[in-house]
Parts: C-alpha cells; structure tokens; sequence
C-alpha cells in the first residue's frame, strides 16, 4: 500500500521552550476548568451554579489573555477575534457558539460553517484596501423604461488570490475548500476558479495524542505535481486539533519536489498547540482561525471544541462503506451543487483525471 506516515513526536520537535512552557501553563488552567465542569454536571444549587459560572468566566478570561500574548508574538498566528474590531468580536463568538451546540442540526450547521468561512476570507484578504479597485458592470433585471445597470467596485486583489491551489483533506474538509474557492472566484476580476488537490489522509485513532500518527494514503489521492509548484496552497479544514494533516501533506510534497510560494491555513477553530505546530513546521505559512481553543485531550481532540465537523456537515459514513469524494458531493443536493458548480467541475475533472 501506498503510504506516507508521520509521528507526533515529530512536530513536537518543532516546538520551542517557548511554545512549551504557554502549552504546561494553559494545561494547568483547563485542569482548573474541568474541575468546574464536573461541579456544574452536578446537582448544584443556584447559588453554587451561579458562582461555578463566575469561576469559568474568570478563568477562561485568563486562558484568553494568554493566548492574546503568544499570538502576539507569532505573526504568522491570525486570530479573528485578536486582529478584528471590538465590535466585530460578537459575531463571531455567536457563530461559534451555534457550532458547538449539540442541538445544531446539520443544516444549520453548514450555514454557519458558510458564514464563517466567509468572515476568514475577509480576515485574510480584506484588510488590502488602498489598492486599486475593479470596476464590475451589473446587468439588473428592470428593463423598464430600458435596461438598467449597477457598476460597483472591489479592491483588487487579483495578485493575492489567482496564484491559488485549494488543497483538501477530504471529508471535513471538501465543502469548507469549495466556499475559500467560491470566495476568490467572486473577487476575481477574471471569475479564476482555483484548481484543486485532494488528499486522503486520516489519523490513527488507536493512539493517543503523544504518539498520534498521520497517514497520507496516496492511492486515494488526487493531485498534480506541476499544479502545485510555485503556487499559494490553501487548506480550509474546520478544526486544526494537531497541525499534523498539513505538516504531512506538505513535507511530502516538498519531498517530492514541490516548492509552494506560500501556504494559508484557514480554521474555524484551531487549537493551540496545533496552530504552534503548523507556523513552526512550515516555511511562509499563515493558520487564520475564527477561534482559538486551549487545547487537545489524550485522544487529540479539541477542549471545549465541537465534535467531529466532518460528520456534522457531511453527515456520517457507514462504516462498511465509506463514500467516495463523488457520492460525497452528490450527496450536498442540487443548492450546494448549484451554488458551487464551478468549483464542482474542477473537483470532478481532478478525481477523473489526476492521480499523484
């Protein structure tokens, strides 16, 4: 079989004493935090409920403060609710707040993750104003008392966005890619619709977080080399729990050959020490995160987090027959489809044409 593996022990590696000495300190505090879980799961009483809550609110005030001061001195680290307005910050806890609820259905679900990843394009790409804009000629549907149209302007950001590669690692990831690539199609002036690579790769879940392994399984993957080179590679994955995903895919790629000019990594919600891991692993790449979570339990998964997001947005596979990335998309039905058409194109064009 055709696989590439990598050990945890080795993005631990890239981590400074530094990085290690926050992730000890934020570590004793969420130890703090669930302890005061167990108090609220409980039978408090009001009293005791309503003071357990002023505990968590100071103590997750703190863990907040901390996380400010590392990414403060990690420029590659952009957090949007560090480097956006006050007043912008609302919108998106709130969003992160109905992505976390257990009583979000799927459907609300996706709507939210659509949301979102349109408030991390922004945070990426919208703060190039001053540049020169585009000038769009809008044919409107009132033709009366003849045809009418609207001009309107966008900065432009053509350099920025039309060197781009979509790079998905599968599942959770897909819809996420296909929103990013819908985004730069819309702030092109040439409607670019980016090309994509898909990677089939998954964690060990029989190990724990200390010796976490990554598989790239190549056989199932979908990519072209010279697509690659030179290019600005973009992953969009909700959650980055580990930052072994990407470090994987993209020392294999290096090894290969591949030389990205840049890498972006967009999250809904990254942890820590993956975030850290992923800066510190890769040469010129930025993680963009809606929000920032403490960290991972023994099974590497994000605290407080939001469940597995693959599953809550593509719904869950049968164990015995998985989907293919075609019965995957299928399954988005005809608005998703319909919405993201080109980009669907591409994706089919890759999985029937490309192999690595």
């Amino acid at each position: 079989m055709n696989k590439i593996i990598l050990k945890a022990e080795d993005l631990d590696g890239y981590l400074s004493s530094a990085d290690r000495e926050y992730l000890s300190r934020m570590d004793s505090i969420y130890r703090e935090v669930m302890a005061d879980f167990t108090m609220l799961s409980g039978k408090p009483s009001v009293s005791e409920y309503e003071r357990e809550e002023q505990t968590l609110i100071a103590r997750y005030n703190v863990m907040g403060s901390l996380m400010q001061d590392i990414c403060k001195t990690e420029t590659a680290l952009q957090v949007y609710s560090f480097k956006t307005p006050h007043e912008n910050h609302a919108e998106a806890s709130r969003l992160i707040a109905k992505l976390r609820d257990v009583r979000t259905q799927q459907g609300e679900f996706v709507y939210y993750i659509q949301r979102a990843y349109e408030l991390l394009f922004k945070l990426a790409y919208g703060g190039l104003a001053g540049r020169n804009k585009h000038y769009f000629f809008i044919k409107t549907p009132v033709s009366s008392p003849v045809q009418n149209y609207a001009v309107h302007k966008i900065t432009d950001i053509d350099g920025e966005i039309e060197n781009t590669v979509m790079c998905v690692m599968l599942r959770g990831a897909l819809l996420p890619a296909m929103i990013m690539s819908k985004e730069i199609q819309e702030y092109s002036s040439h409607g670019y619709v980016t090309p994509f690579a898909l990677f089939k790769i998954s964690r060990d879940d029989t190990k724990l977080e200390h010796n976490m392994e990554y598989i790239l399984d190549l056989d199932k993957s979908y990519f072209n080399r010279d697509t690659l080179n030179g290019k600005d590679l973009i992953f969009a994955d909700p959650m980055n729990a580990t930052g072994g995903s990407i470090v994987t895919v993209v020392k294999y790629l290096q090894k290969e050959g591949v030389q990205p000019r840049s890498i972006k990594f967009f999250n809904v919600i990254a942890a820590l020490k993956g975030a850290l891991r992923s800066v510190r692993a890769l040469d010129n790449c930025q993680v963009y995160t809606l929000w920032m979570d403490p960290l991972l339990n023994e099974a590497a998964y994000i605290m407080p987090g939001l469940g597995d997001a693959g599953d809550r947005i593509n719904g869950r596979d049968p164990i015995e027959q998985p989907r293919n990335i075609i019965q995957l998309i299928a399954d988005y039905g005809a608005n998703i489809a319909q919405l993201y058409r080109a980009q669907l194109k591409e994706i089919e064009n890759t999985v029937l044409n490309e192999k690595p």
